[in-house]
């Protein structure tokens, strides 16, 4: 059957170019779906990053203020703001 529609596609020019334009929609298609699944792979890493960091210098600046350090030595190792560590 596949043979029969190959053999029928080959032989007419309006079908050849038919199926050639399907084929490079598909695969066109294919290719931009790639490059979503890329680009939102890179978004969430880059996010889940950026949150760990946080939660990691919140909870550095947690365990400073617990050891009686000064605000502005926790703001100096963690990069957090005053208000932010206050609040811890």
């Amino acid at each position: 059957m596949a043979g029969d529609l190959l053999m029928s596609i080959s032989q007419d020019e309006k079908e050849r170019a038919v199926f050639r334009s399907r084929k490079m929609y598909q695969t066109d298609m294919d290719s931009n779906l790639a490059t979503v699944r890329d680009i939102g792979r890179q978004e969430g890493m880059a996010e889940g990053m950026a949150k760990g960091r946080a939660e990691g210098m919140a909870q550095v600046a947690q365990k400073m203020k617990a050891m009686g350090e000064a605000v502005e030595k926790i703001q100096l190792f963690t990069g957090l703001s005053a208000e932010s560590i206050k609040q811890l």
